[in-house]
């Protein structure tokens, strides 16, 4: 006798963002019968509050993903990654259109820009290094992996954010490290930009809402920003 119930949905939420944690809720009280499975890339302190299956950790590449995606009899996969990403977002649409799997990829807005915003765009961020170079306190908020242009051209004093402490020298010769993760609070922001005299903000122009705050705090306080392009993106606000 055939089985003429319906198999059940599975879906893979690439994700690590708050939209891809919001997604995986909305799915799993949408669509109670699916599998929500929802991939976190590196390494985490503690487990997330998530619906569903997490995977945690890499694909070993596009074969890897093309493997996990059929042993997993993946149906759906949803890319939320951030939009700086671009590896396993472009491994994504490779192996969703190799294996004729949806593919929705969620686009994080970019912030508006108000008035009183003193927004300079780099395609780049050695480019972005460069024009930090002249300043005199320089908040870099733009995750450990993209450091290395900033130690290289010294000069002014850093201030770091990042996630968690870091496993070896960051390589300036004059900074401070603030640890921190999103959502960010405006009067917070403020208060940190003046206690170290920020006089630049080096950004990702990675958009959302967790993070805007910063932005937010430098136009009040009159501090101007230098965002990093997206790839393969444009400047625009």
């Amino acid at each position: 006798m055939r089985d003429n119930f319906p198999k059940a949905e599975r879906i893979l939420i690439l994700g690590g963002t708050a939209e891809a944690a919001a997604i995986a809720r909305r799915l799993a009280h949408d669509k109670p019968d699916a599998i929500i499975v929802t991939s976190l890339a590196g390494r985490l302190h503690e487990k997330p509050d998530l619906p569903g299956t997490i995977h945690i950790g890499g694909f070993g590449g596009l074969r890897g993903l093309m493997d996990f995606l059929r042993l997993g009899q993946i149906t759906r996969v949803i890319d939320a990654t951030h939009p700086f990403a671009a590896t396993i977002s472009a491994h994504a649409g490779l192996a969703c259109a190799e294996l004729e799997i949806p593919l929705e990829q969620v686009d994080r807005p970019m912030w508006k820009k108000h008035p009183g915003d003193r927004w300079r765009w780099a395609a780049s961020m050695e480019m972005a290094a460069r024009m930090a170079a002249g300043a005199r306190r320089v908040f870099l908020t733009i995750g450990s992996r993209e450091l290395a242009p900033f130690a290289r051209h010294g000069g002014p004093f850093y201030l770091v954010r990042m996630i968690e402490a870091p496993q070896h020298r960051l390589g300036f010769r004059n900074h401070a490290l603030v640890l921190g993760r999103g959502p960010l609070v405006f009067e917070e922001e403020v208060e940190l930009m003046e206690r170290f005299e920020i006089d630049l903000l080096v950004s990702k122009a990675s958009g959302g809402s967790a993070t805007e705050a910063k932005i937010a705090a430098a136009r009040m306080l009159r501090i101007p920003v230098v965002l990093v392009k997206r790839p393969g993106g444009s400047a625009s606000v």
